[in-house]
């Protein structure tokens, strides 16, 4: 589909669909994507059953990296059972974060295709039945292909986790929701070593055997309580709209104000085409009403996002001048501690946990919503992709001062609080800088969600799967202190301008390269 068709089916400079009524949230804002008065729309669910679904799609992003880290504390157990060296066990941590990384590009189109949700199901499916097989692997090459099928397992959630986030929510609540998001991810990279290292007591085979019954227990919470949330929005749009057309609440220009504007009365029935809640139980054909991608598509439309620079700009920056040290410090921790047993080097990812909570309750997605309603009202209700990143500068400050601290209390032997703070530190801005990154780009493209976030999710898997083959031979050469120092210091002095130039241009740039050439499904008309 080329950019005419993009115009065509509804879509403007504004990134607005344009109907008989567009309706504005109670803040003045142009509510995207448009509702509907279909009962069967998920943005017209319940607050309890969006939530609920939320706290299904986090529940697997919080195994997508808990999968990853879990296994750290049994790095010991893993190098004599398997007889490889430290190198060889930081390997171990890398190979799901390739699975992660392919898997994007394997599961996104079918999900634009027959569902989100059988998906989930089958990823979570793969997921449980190669934790099993790492549980039981006898050799170290077994071992690794159980490791990779997990990452491939649990990949939907990244990028069919957000589409449902997107499916369910406006894009003015999306800071949140997104903010949620990321914390179940980064959340899940910490317990993963505080957990695996209690489970450690029983035997390493026993921390695969825990996550194998997480992921029976997320299975069966999808069987039961996560509808198909793929809806032919444009369709259904024509033919059931928010509000009759000539409501006397419309302000002008085809608005109308949601506070004022009753719901146009309607029921399920209205229209007979199968959508969410009325398809079978287990879908495999393909979601009627939506013009559908080919199941190359996903790996096409990653390579043409490199066009429209500040997808790949922002996201390069993060994920290679920021993120990736995650991995390096993790990966560390058991060398850095090595005096103290897999349980208390467990404990010690409790600053990094509690920097992410923190930081999400008072200092990311909620506040990134609020920023953007206070901007836009200043802007004339329009919101700006761009207003996203301001809270990337604070994040970026206090992960490179994190990370420089902590390098210098290893060499220097400081005592473990010294540890502790600057966890705290580096935690909060992952959590941070990850939300503004992810909401910026899903609010520069939202229309094209599923492509960018599988973008995304390839950069940054692939960013933690080449981390841990560094970190282990450049601290030996240079000591904590400065390869650590090193890292903040590129974290600042790099991600900072780069970040900056996205916001002053970014708006410009993106004009200038237009849309993207498809839509996600359910903006489609066929």
């Amino acid at each position: 589909m080329d950019n005419e068709k993009g115009e065509k089916s509804g879509f403007g400079e504004d990134d607005h669909q344009v109907h008989d009524a567009v309706p504005l949230s109670k803040d003045g804002i142009k509510l995207h994507p448009q509702p509907t008065s279909d009962p069967l729309d998920p943005l017209n669910w319940s607050s309890f059953k969006k939530h609920s679904i939320l706290a299904i799609v986090m529940a697997l992003y919080f195994m997508f990296t808990y999968i990853t880290t879990t296994t750290v504390p049994s790095f010991p157990e893993l190098q004599e059972q398997y007889n490889i060296s430290i190198e060889l066990v930081n390997w171990t941590v890398a190979i799901p974060a390739l699975g992660l990384a392919i898997g994007p590009l394997l599961w996104s189109s079918p999900a634009d295709i027959i569902g989100r949700r059988i998906i989930f199901l089958c990823g979570t499916a793969i997921a449980f039945a190669a934790t099993i097989g790492a549980a039981k692997a006898t050799t170290y090459g077994g071992y690794m292909a159980a490791r990779l099928f997990q990452g491939l397992g649990v990949s939907p959630a990244a990028t069919v986790g957000l589409a449902i986030i997107n499916d369910l929510f406006f894009e003015h609540e999306r800071g949140t929701k997104i903010g949620l998001w990321v914390l179940a991810i980064d959340v899940g990279l910490y317990f993963g070593p505080l957990i695996g290292g209690f489970m450690d007591l029983v035997s390493a085979a026993w921390i695969q055997w825990l996550t194998a019954i997480l992921f029976a227990a997320i299975f069966i919470a999808e069987l039961f309580f996560l509808p198909e949330t793929l809806y032919p929005r444009n369709v259904m749009l024509m033919q059931m709209p928010y509000a009759e057309g000539g409501s006397s609440s419309t302000l002008g220009g085809g608005i109308v104000d949601i506070e004022k504007t009753p719901r146009r009365a309607s029921v399920a029935t209205d229209v007979e085409l199968p959508r969410t809640k009325t398809l079978a139980f287990v879908n495999v054909k393909p979601v009627p009403g939506l013009r559908h991608p080919k199941v190359w598509d996903s790996a096409v439309r990653f390579g043409l996002l490199w066009k429209f620079w500040v997808v790949p700009l922002s996201v390069f920056v993060f994920c290679f001048g920021w993120y990736w040290w995650i991995l390096t410090l993790i990966t560390m921790i058991p060398v850095a501690y090595a005096n103290y047993s897999p349980q208390i080097q467990g404990l010690f990812f409790i600053g990094l946990i509690v920097g992410t909570l923190f930081t999400e309750v008072f200092c990311s997605g909620r506040l990134s919503d609020w920023l953007v309603l206070k901007l836009a009202k200043k802007n004339g209700g329009v919101k700006v992709a761009e207003m996203r990143l301001l809270l990337a500068y604070p994040a970026a400050t206090i992960s490179a001062i994190g990370l420089i601290i902590w390098g210098i209390s290893i060499d220097k032997n400081y005592h473990w609080i010294v540890g502790q703070i600057s966890f705290f530190l580096f935690g909060a801005g992952i959590q941070m800088g990850n939300t503004a990154i992810c909401s910026y780009i899903v609010d520069a493209y939202p229309l094209q969600a599923m492509s960018i976030v599988t973008f995304y999710s390839v950069l940054l898997n692939l960013s933690a799967f080449i981390s841990p083959f560094f970190i282990s031979p450049w601290v030996t050469d240079m000591g904590y202190t400065w390869s650590f120092a090193i890292q903040g210091m590129l974290t600042f002095f790099f991600c900072v301008p780069c970040i900056a130039l996205v916001q002053k241009f970014g708006p410009g740039i993106r004009q200038r390269n237009g849309q993207p050439g498809w839509l996600n499904p359910e903006y489609d008309t066929i």
